[in-house]
């Protein structure tokens, strides 16, 4: 009997396990034809190539585009989207964003609010961010103690809350004294600074180390001054070479690319020859460090909108009179040394340098349309924002083309005759979900 007994719940359990098996293979199955979608537009400005595609549809499948075909040639089993006279393009990306900072004096905004009431703000920026089509973000550091932006990316990755892809430093590095200090109070006061303040080698070298501990995947350096910052000047260069050795040597070992905020020729020199792999604002440049980003394929992020935005006297800001005199004596000076740099061959990139909570994210887009008027044709300036900085990135986004990640917009115009279409962003795809 017992022996019987055991006989039948052995079959019982093989024929359980065979019947979990088969499901599982079903779900497997499932898994692998996950729907097919077809989005289809009257012309595809696809980020890398020189004109507009007429008659093309984009195929996505999970969060991937599988294959750009012709309009004729949709797979019977697609959904369609039917974006009708609109033009599609790459989900735009932000390579210069400070999502955490909200308001005009954004070292005072740091000292009074906490990392978390921060982190929350910042995120309902980066949902405006990416209704008006910025689908990826590279933080240029933040004002911030703790970690909110990375916070926020995990947060996203793990299908919590939906945003923006997230990149980039957690902090700025920054000497005493330096742009990411606070100089305007007392020496009584005891303050922690919106930047990681250090000084030497091996305290530059220790918070390298803590970014990569707490999830940040680029370093931000201040290598020189500041516009927006007190108590310090845009055409010094504030790190030593030694420490910004140790900067490099040490973000290299970690993985981590360096970006260099480097307004003063000097600086930017410095951060090219020890191997940054992008130059912030650049405001300076010469002819020299022209030649030096070409030849080393340093990229530009010359964040040229936000001195515009600036430019309204009634802003009263701290730095106000640095913003009024780069406008009236340098803006075209600069826009000039822009074009130039572009023509010789060096890799331009759209950053905004706007915070993320309190500013019209429509707005951001004007940053392509100063590109253009430093030189880059409308195309260009697209790719400025799309597949150049994807290249610098190293992320298979930026371009509609098969294998990439499927972020995508459209406008109802054509941003190629009319930049401005862009401030109109109405349909988003991310990670191949419509937003």
């Amino acid at each position: 009997m017992n022996n019987r007994y055991g006989l039948h719940r052995m079959h019982t359990l093989k024929r359980l396990l065979l019947s979990c098996t088969l499901l599982l293979g079903a779900n497997i199955a499932l898994a692998e034809e996950s729907p097919l979608v077809a989005v289809l537009a009257k012309q595809i400005v696809d980020g890398t190539s020189k004109q507009a595609l007429v008659g093309q549809a984009v195929l996505v499948r999970d969060k991937h585009i599988t294959a750009v075909v012709d309009a004729q040639e949709i797979p019977a089993e697609a959904r369609i989207i039917d974006l009708g006279d609109a033009t599609l393009l790459p989900g735009l990306i932000d390579s210069h964003a400070h999502p955490l900072m909200a308001g005009d004096d954004y070292q005072q905004s740091h000292l009074q609010n906490s990392s978390a009431y921060k982190a929350v703000k910042g995120y309902r920026g980066m949902e405006g961010l990416l209704l008006a089509g910025w689908t990826s973000l590279r933080v240029a550091g933040d004002a911030d103690v703790y970690y909110g932006n990375q916070d926020i990316r995990r947060l996203i990755d793990e299908g919590v809350i939906n945003g923006p892809r997230i990149f980039g430093a957690a902090h700025y590095l920054s000497i005493t004294g330096g742009g990411g200090d606070v100089n305007f109070y007392s020496p009584e006061q005891t303050l922690i600074a919106d930047g990681l303040v250090v000084d030497g080698p091996e305290e530059a070298r220790k918070a390298v180390r803590t970014e990569a501990k707490y999830g940040a995947d680029w370093v931000k350096v201040l290598v020189t001054g500041a516009f927006m910052s007190v108590g310090d000047n845009p055409r010094a260069v504030q790190f030593s070479e030694e420490e910004m050795r140790a900067i490099v040597d040490e973000a290299n070992r970690q993985g981590m690319p360096v970006m260099a905020h480097a307004h003063a020729a000097e600086g930017i020199k410095m951060a090219v020859r020890l191997g940054a792999r992008s130059i912030e604002h650049g405001t300076y440049l010469d002819d020299v460090t022209i030649r030096m980003m070409k030849k080393r394929g340093t990229y530009l992020v010359p964040t040229l909108y936000i001195g515009d935005y600036y430019n309204d006297s009634r802003n009263n800001l701290r730095q106000q009179a640095e913003f009024d005199d780069y406008t009236e004596n340098y803006r075209h000076i600069f826009l000039e040394k822009i074009g130039k740099a572009h023509r010789a061959g060096v890799k331009v990139v759209a950053g905004v340098d706007l915070g993320g909570y309190g500013y019209d994210p429509t707005v951001y887009v004007r940053e392509l349309a100063v590109l253009m008027e430093a030189g880059l044709t409308p195309m260009e300036a697209i790719q400025a924002a799309t597949s150049v900085p994807a290249e610098m990135l190293g992320k298979p986004i930026g371009s509609i083309a098969p294998g990439k990640l499927a972020d995508l917009i459209a406008v109802a115009g054509n941003p190629l005759q009319d930049i401005s279409e862009l401030e109109r962003v109405r349909f988003v795809m991310s990670d191949g979900e419509i937003v």
